[in-house]
């Protein structure tokens, strides 16, 4: 008596000769697992991971149409958070420099037009960064049960930043109507000076929200260093006199004036300053997101 031959499928998978008759083979497709793929893809890492970011561009928009929502729920005064803020600082520091408590120097605009341009630009970054921070830590169920880019958080978070940036603007444009300034036309150019100013902010953000996720209260430590960055960076005051090659060691301090100059005088006073802080910028951005990307694996064991 012959003996029989067992029935292999394509994926080298098979059926025994001793199961019932009206038993079939199936076609098994295979799939290898390769721990740390992406680690070992080296430069060919970076089309998948643009891929993967833009396959998430509609969750990303949900996310952020969500967080926004929360944000401002059930608010006595909605979107006039975002304008408070501004309008206290600027209003404090006109008041101490009436009063002759702190000086500050001489601006070719209105000062309170002048430190609206500067902190509204700042708080972009404050805002994106803090936001940021806690972006891995309040998602953790959603980390946990669901396969997705995580890096859609962090944009998500920075989304809420540019939307305070935008209704802040209609502050800026109701004081230039109150003081009779007309801008000039470069600052048209201004959206591309924040360019880099939120690639910083996503690079920060993506190594702060992996902080975070290990050490809890590193959020609240970025909150309290905001404030101190804040006085050392050109936001309220220029940076002239005596004191301007310690600003320049701050690389937002060409961000910030950046904006500002082309706000104000249609052009960059600091070009070379600008161009290597955006190159810095560029830099921090993407390597962050390398390395989020490689440990955003890890991140739902952390949450």
């Amino acid at each position: 008596m012959r003996p029989e031959t067992p029935a292999a499928d394509k994926s080298g998978a098979c059926l025994s000769a001793a199961e019932p008759a009206n038993s079939k083979c199936v076609s098994l497709s295979s799939v290898r697992y390769e721990p740390n793929r992406i680690a070992r893809l080296g430069l060919g890492a970076w089309p998948l991971m643009c891929r993967e970011l833009w396959g998430a561009r509609e969750l990303a928009a949900r996310l952020f149409l969500r967080n926004l929502k929360a944000r401002y729920k059930q608010a006595l005064l909605g979107f006039f958070w975002a304008l408070l803020v501004p309008l206290l600082a600027v209003g404090t520091f006109v008041l101490l420099n009436r009063a002759g408590v702190l000086v500050i120097g001489p601006t070719d605009v209105p000062y309170p037009l002048f430190a609206l341009a500067g902190l509204t630009v700042f708080q972009l970054f404050s805002t994106g960064l803090v936001s940021s921070c806690s972006a891995l830590v309040e998602a953790g169920d959603m980390i946990a049960r669901v396969n997705f880019p995580r890096e859609v958080l962090v944009l998500a978070a920075i989304g809420q930043a540019v939307f305070e940036l935008l209704v802040k603007t209609a502050l800026i444009a109701a004081a230039c109507v109150y003081y009779g300034f007309l801008p000039p036309a470069g600052a048209l150019l201004v959206p591309f000076t924040l360019v880099p100013l939120i690639l910083l902010t996503l690079g920060l953000g993506l190594f702060l929200s992996l902080a975070n996720a290990v050490f809890r209260d590193t959020a609240q430590a970025v909150g309290v260093l905001l404030t101190f960055l804040m006085f050392l960076t050109p936001v309220l005051y220029p940076a002239d006199g005596a004191r301007e090659w310690l600003f320049r060691l701050n690389p937002l301090t060409a961000l910030v004036e950046a904006s500002r100059d082309l706000f104000i005088y249609g052009a960059l006073r600091h070009p070379l300053d600008f161009g290597l802080a955006s190159a810095g910028s560029l830099l921090v951005f993407l390597c962050a997101w390398r390395i989020f990307h490689l440990v955003s694996t890890k991140v739902p064991e952390r949450i």
